[in-house]
């Protein structure tokens, strides 16, 4: 069964804001941490198929685990990102994933120094976005937080 888009007036709600869903991520460091992980797989795995006779199978066996524990730690680091839609927000951080509605976004903060842009809540707490961080590109984050600040006040605007 085909997937009908959703209205237009759902995708956008303004001139010059992106059509929704638009996801942030940091892609270079995606681009880095991936391939490094299934290079540390294939290299632990090497090395439990090298080591001398006199070696065990639980030896072997616990060094590739060691290989993909790594992997998998450098996959968690990937894994940050945040996608908008008509609804709200998604933030997948590093090991949570939250999901916001628009109303509940009262601020997109990305100061100076900031390690990610932080979300200041409707309930008095912050969230921080850790896929909307100025060390894989400055100017490319403070983008995306601004995008961000202008679909949660055009959204907010739009359902109040």
């Amino acid at each position: 069964m085909p997937v009908t888009p959703p209205p237009a007036e759902d995708r956008t709600i303004a001139p010059g804001l992106p059509e929704l869903p638009v996801t942030w991520r940091a892609t270079r460091t995606r681009a880095v941490l991936l391939p490094v992980a299934a290079l540390l797989v294939v290299m632990f795995a090497a090395m439990a198929t090298a080591l001398p006779e006199n070696w065990h199978f639980y030896d072997r066996a616990a060094l590739v685990v060691m290989g993909l524990l790594f992997a998998a730690a450098l996959v968690m680091l990937s894994r940050p990102r945040v996608t908008a839609d008509g609804d709200g927000v998604t933030v997948v951080n590093f090991v949570r994933t939250r999901r916001l509605a628009w109303a509940e976004i009262v601020r997109v903060n990305l100061r100076q120094g900031d390690p990610w842009a932080i979300l200041d809540l409707a309930d008095g707490t912050s969230l921080a976005t850790v896929g909307i961080q100025p060390a894989a590109g400055r100017a490319q984050a403070v983008a995306a937080a601004r995008t961000l600040r202008d679909l949660a006040e055009a959204r907010t605007a739009a359902h109040s």
